[in-house]
């Protein structure tokens, strides 16, 4: 089950976030998208990388904790994903399903003519299709 999602600008400016568990994990979950967004800064900005890597957007498992798991996705204008799951086995495949879904609805939202690059999205139809992710995601057919 997916606990949190968030949107992270290149400048580590928060875009959106939501968290889909009760007010009382919703500071820790924040907490946990801050502190992942150091293990994104590591992995893009770690020199050992490949070119195959390099052109790679799926950032992967970006650490365990022992309730949650946390996933990343960098755009190429270095717009930052995240994904906080429960689900301790989690498939690559569905992963990555859910991040190219959710580019693609930020896509939609930010060309929108009305919005303003690098503010946060306040768009309820971004946040309805995003909840309408989150709700199918690991199902075998994408809505």
């Amino acid at each position: 089950m997916i606990v949190c999602v968030a949107v992270v600008g290149h400048q580590n400016n928060p875009l959106y976030l939501q968290s889909f568990t009760d007010s009382d994990d919703a500071l820790k979950l924040h907490h946990i998208v801050h502190c992942s967004l150091d293990v994104i800064d590591e992995r893009v900005n770690n020199p050992k990388k490949t070119a195959a890597t390099l052109s790679e957007t799926f950032l992967g498992l970006l650490y365990p904790s022992e309730n949650y798991r946390v996933y990343g996705y960098l755009t190429n204008t270095k717009v930052k994903f995240i994904m906080v799951t429960t689900d301790l086995d989690v498939r690559d495949v569905d992963v990555r399903s859910f991040f190219r879904r959710f580019h693609a609805t930020y896509v939609d939202a930010v060309s929108n003519p009305f919005h303003v690059p690098g503010k946060k999205i306040t768009s309820t139809t971004f946040a309805e299709r995003v909840s309408g992710i989150v709700k199918s995601f690991g199902s075998s057919t994408p809505a």
